[in-house]
């Protein structure tokens, strides 16, 4: 996923046009009528949406169980071979410093690069922290979420006694992700009809083609 932003209505990717949401005139029943969604998911989606509605000017509502100055957010991914897409998580994890004006957030990658989740544990610490706040920048809860990310993170914490941490879930199925998607389609199908740049993710890559395939005689 591209490195993002957190605006007011939660775009996730920085490069988005969402002039193209609100003028392509799709429609999305589930979402048109909540009904359609059994009860037990749109109330976790109501509360999930209701914890970072965001307002006064793209700043995050102010909530009860708001993170403090002794918080520390580590925003950690799968971590790639590829340079250039863990560098877009140090550029998330700068928009959303600077959008919810946390003083503590460090990225991690839970393998295969640098920093990993031990670094950004140690590092929150290093800077006052003494409650660690683990955000897994995954959609869904597969093993990592499960399994790898918990054990990597409790090792890290064994060199803090008396620091706290927490898991939170992965951003699932949060409603606005449909935004994102579309808004991602949309952008894309823009560039390959001549009407805008490539977007940061898929620069220089060659990948945002239309490709096509040979017709049967």
């Amino acid at each position: 996923m591209e490195a993002t932003s957190l605006s007011s209505q939660f775009t996730l990717t920085r490069v988005l046009n969402r002039e193209t949401i609100r003028n392509s005139g799709l429609v999305f029943p589930h979402l048109a009528n909540p009904r359609r969604i059994p009860a037990s998911r749109r109330k976790l989606l109501s509360v999930r949406s209701s914890s970072i509605t965001a307002q006064n000017g793209g700043g995050f509502r102010r909530e009860k169980h708001r993170l403090g100055a002794k918080d520390g957010v580590i925003v950690v991914d799968h971590g790639s071979r590829r340079k250039e897409s863990n560098l877009m998580l140090n550029e998330f994890v700068a928009m959303f410093r600077e959008r919810t004006g946390y003083p503590i957030v460090e990225p991690a990658h839970m393998e295969l690069a640098e920093p990993s989740i031990k670094h950004a544990f140690d590092s929150c610490v290093r800077q006052g922290a003494n409650r660690i706040i683990i955000s897994p920048y995954f959609l869904f809860p597969g093993r990592h979420w499960h399994q790898d990310i918990p054990q990597l993170t409790a090792e890290a914490a064994k060199e803090h006694p008396g620091v706290s941490y927490m898991i939170t879930a992965p951003i699932g199925l949060h409603e606005q992700m449909v935004d994102v998607v579309n808004d991602t389609i949309n952008r894309c199908l823009s560039h390959v009809e001549g009407d805008a740049d490539e977007c940061v993710v898929c620069s220089g890559t060659g990948k945002c083609r239309l490709y096509e395939t040979a017709k049967h005689q």
